[in-house]
């Protein structure tokens, strides 16, 4: 006979009874309960950042069918191409021999790129497909298409092209880089030299990166990138395209992990402006700018070295009509903060043309707001002659040294404006001899520069120089900003008022 255990419970009622808290007691209690979760939390998200995926696999393959090669076919002479890296000099001497030196040849070169919309629409980059006499683009089922190229834009490196496959085609969709953070993990997917559909992976290493070009943000990463990567798709963990990979650092023409990609908040609005006017329209205010650095920032009394320092302003533009001027310090630009000279070009290119925008500068110690309707930067617009300096003070001695800033200057003459090939629109004064020791020389100022301005106010004479430094030193300050024009270009500079 087996028997059965059964296990006797207390009674609800008569479980020993527990005190009620005090109310102070009672809110330590919940705080102590509150802080515990947010510990708790705050450590969940800490190691989800830490943690690395277990595998790429299954990512990979639901984004390779949206990764495309990208062919160009281009027809070159061949004296275009000798001495190239293409030909050798004993394949350029055997052609040569053949009496085809003359002769058209054919190149190709290799690229990535990655469908964006179902329709056919390949985002790549320009330099994949620039000067190319024709385009095919490969799908990941080894289908060959031709493509046509619906526009594209030098100064980020994009380009859009069409393909007709009959068919819906996988497409990827953009994601949000501004979202990334260092150490967040990537995977690359690209044709690299020419092997096809290659995956790898890496994390952002960095972040606003600029190398050379007025729009550069880049980001950079760890993930393999070669030749041929070129135009293919940086992808986050959620299989949304961050960037668009298009440069390499390396001596040795392989990867080094170094590679830098196109982020999607750029590329997004230039590839939709392509896609519906065929090139990229851009916001444009009619300036030229320069780096505030600390010398210059204590020049213009600023409180720090952020903003964009005004080297000039063209005539007619945008900045001009609002009342912007030479010397002035954009902090922001439609609400937006201007922490570095370069990051002004990226904001307004980005703004939408005709839109009424509010612009803060500082100009001499204090803040002052402008509203600026923006303008459509065009080829004509860049290639608009500068405009014209103020008009000069006080006229006085032809020629006078200043000892404070260690150079003597004079008026320009004809024969100065011929030697230093100075437009006749130029007025100023010319810097005529510099004490290789002083503090001018030690800020690169040279021979033949003009001053237009000193402390953002315009000179005509040694007398104005001479002033000016003297008001500045008797206000207490250790140095004085010039607004210099040379070789047909204006740029501050910040010099100390004595060698000490």
């Amino acid at each position: 006979m087996t028997s059965t255990r059964f296990i006797r419970r207390r009674p609800i009622s008569s479980a020993r009874a527990v005190p009620a808290p005090l109310p102070a007691m009672r809110g330590v209690y919940w705080l102590i309960c509150l802080l515990t979760a947010v510990a708790f939390l705050l450590a969940s998200q800490a190691a989800w950042a830490r943690s690395a995926p277990e595998s790429f696999a299954d990512l990979a393959d639901s984004l390779l069918p949206a990764v495309v090669n990208v062919s160009t076919t281009q027809t070159v002479k061949a004296d275009s191409m000798s001495g190239s890296e293409e030909l050798d000099d004993f394949f350029n001497e055997f052609m040569n021999r053949q009496g085809r030196e003359n002769k058209p040849r054919r190149m190709t070169s290799l690229g990535s790129g990655f469908i964006i919309d179902p329709a056919g629409y390949v985002v790549t980059n320009n330099h994949v497909i620039a000067d190319a006499d024709e385009v095919t683009v490969l799908l990941h089922d080894d289908t060959e298409l031709k493509a046509t190229i619906i526009g594209r834009d030098e100064k980020t490196d994009l380009a859009l092209l069409k393909v007709e496959a009959g068919k819906p085609l996988p497409s990827v969709s953009w994601g949000d880089s501004d979202n990334m953070r260092i150490g967040d993990w990537v995977m690359a997917i690209g044709n690299p030299f020419g092997l096809g559909g290659t995956v790898t992976a890496g994390i952002v290493s960095a972040r606003g990166r600029q190398i050379g070009g007025a729009y550069d943000d880049y980001i950079q990463t760890d993930a393999s990138i070669n030749r041929g990567n070129s135009g293919g798709p940086l992808f986050d963990m959620n299989g949304q395209v961050i960037g668009i990979n298009t440069a390499i650092y390396s001596q040795s023409g392989g990867s080094v992990g170094i590679g830098f990609a196109i982020p999607s908040t750029l590329a997004k609005n230039v590839v939709a402006q392509i896609r519906q006017f065929g090139k990229p329209k851009r916001g444009w205010l009619g300036v030229r700018i320069q780096n505030v650095n600390d010398e210059l920032a204590e020049g213009l009394h600023l409180p720090s070295t952020k903003g964009a320092l005004v080297a000039n302003v063209t005539e007619g533009g945008p900045a001009d009509k609002a009342g912007i001027k030479q010397g002035d310090v954009v902090l922001r630009f439609d609400s937006k903060e201007v922490t570095a000279s370069r990051s002004l070009p990226r904001i307004v290119a980005e703004t939408a043309i005709s839109k009424k925008v509010q612009v803060v500068v500082w100009r001499q110690g204090k803040e002052m707001t402008f509203d600026v309707t923006v303008g459509e930067l065009t080829d004509d617009v860049e290639k608009a002659a500068l405009s014209q300096p103020e008009e000069q003070g006080d006229t006085g001695p032809t020629e006078g040294k200043i000892a404070n800033l260690g150079i003597t200057v004079g008026q320009i003459t004809d024969a100065a404006r011929s030697e230093f090939k100075l437009e006749s629109s130029v007025k100023g004064v010319i810097i005529s001899e510099i004490d290789e020791n002083g503090p001018a020389a030690e800020k690169g100022l040279q021979v033949g520069d003009v001053i237009v301005e000193i402390d953002q106010k315009a000179v005509g004479s040694p007398t104005d120089i001479e002033r000016r430094v003297k008001e500045a030193k008797k206000n207490g300050f250790r140095v004085v900003t010039l607004l210099i024009y040379r070789g047909g270009d204006f740029q501050w500079f910040a010099v100390r008022v004595d060698k000490s």
